[in-house]
């Protein structure tokens, strides 16, 4: 087929704009040949369940999906029953991304929390943890949390301690959203058990299409007797791969060789870069005073600005990104395993000429 996009083209509007990694396509292309057992039962969904094991626990079990959403909503089916509720950020992805499908699909129910930098706490969960055994009240049986959250902002193991030893003391599960949990990884400098499950997360989705996979993630159930079902629920909510292998060699890929942390570490250093440089503009007076702020800290791959509404639409037109909260000129730049100093470099010279003008 003839190519229809301009592969030299770079956006700053999600990491999910950058294509397949090319050691990925590799390893697709080495599973191909030949015929594996379907549904699961191939080589490279075992080989899968061994290096989760080891990176996760003895007793880790894994899942391959297909996308974010289906993780999401399976794990936190399978850790509740039908009454159950879960507590999670005001900005949390299973809350303002999803379509409702959490809410519609599994029948839970969601009590977002608001956060200002979309982390929570012990003390902000307790803002909704009450109610149990009162029957005209969602009993709250889950905290998810998202790592790195969807502000860009990161949690330290000893963050996610503390709400993992709180929801456990009031008989809840703690499930982590881990969309982006290679950059958290990367950022933290730690193995991704450090902060799962050697701090209390239970259940967790382990991210793969922001970081290069093609339609590849999976859950990781830590503690498998906090769930049930999982594995019909998988099926039922058609989320169950019959050519699993190529979700499984995505994933091995992304463990094998530290490719995972290494291309995730890239762009958070591709953030720091855009952050970095943006500053420097301010510091020496080349745009406006006023014209660019910061809502929130660059911990990862994301950053988020503020500024004025028309010269974000003019450079929108020029380079690719979405509007975080138009209402007070919030915008959201994000940075992928292919984006590279020559694109960040590129990008600042188009905001320091709007801007400028």
């Amino acid at each position: 087929m003839t190519r229809l996009h301009d592969s030299t083209r770079r956006g700053f509007a999600s990491d999910n704009y950058a294509g397949v990694h090319p050691e990925v396509l590799t390893a697709l292309a080495e599973a191909n040949e030949g015929h594996q057992i379907a549904y699961g039962e191939d080589q490279y969904t075992e080989r899968l369940g061994e290096v989760v094991r080891q990176e996760f626990g003895e007793h880790a079990e894994v899942y391959p999906v297909f996308n974010g959403t289906g993780a999401n909503v399976l794990a936190l089916t399978a850790l509740m029953p039908r009454w159950g509720a879960v507590i999670c950020s005001a900005t949390a992805h299973i809350h303002t991304d999803e379509g409702g499908a959490p809410e519609r699909v599994s029948g839970l129910k969601l009590l977002p929390v608001p956060t200002p930098d979309g982390k929570l706490t012990p003390e902000l969960i307790a803002t909704e943890a009450f109610g149990w055994g009162d029957e005209h009240r969602a009993q709250p049986l889950v905290v998810s949390i998202t790592q790195t959250t969807e502000l860009g902002t990161l949690y330290t193991a000893d963050e996610i301690r503390a709400i993992a030893d709180y929801a456990h003391e009031h008989g809840m599960a703690l499930h982590l959203d881990g969309a982006r949990i290679w950059n958290a990884s990367a950022a933290l400098g730690t193995s991704l058990r450090a902060f799962t499950a050697d701090v209390g997360v239970d259940i967790l989705s382990l991210g793969g299409t922001k970081n290069g996979l093609l339609g590849a993630e999976a859950i990781v159930v830590i503690d498998p007797s906090r769930v049930e079902g999982l594995v019909y629920l998988r099926k039922m909510s058609m989320q169950l791969a019959s050519k699993m292998r190529f979700v499984s060699a995505q994933l091995l890929t992304l463990f094998g060789g530290g490719l995972g942390v290494r291309s995730a570490g890239h762009a958070n250093a591709m953030a720091a870069r855009l952050r970095t440089g943006l500053e420097t503009m301010i510091a020496r007076g080349e745009v406006p005073e006023g014209s660019l702020s910061f809502s929130q800290p660059t911990q990862a791959n994301a950053v988020f600005a503020v500024l004025d509404q028309d010269a974000a639409d003019r450079i929108r037109e020029k380079v690719r990104f979405y509007d975080w909260d138009r209402a007070r000129g919030e915008v959201r730049w994000m940075c992928a395993f292919d984006t590279s100093a020559d694109d960040i470099d590129a990008f600042l010279r188009v905001v320091h000429h709007e801007l400028g003008r």
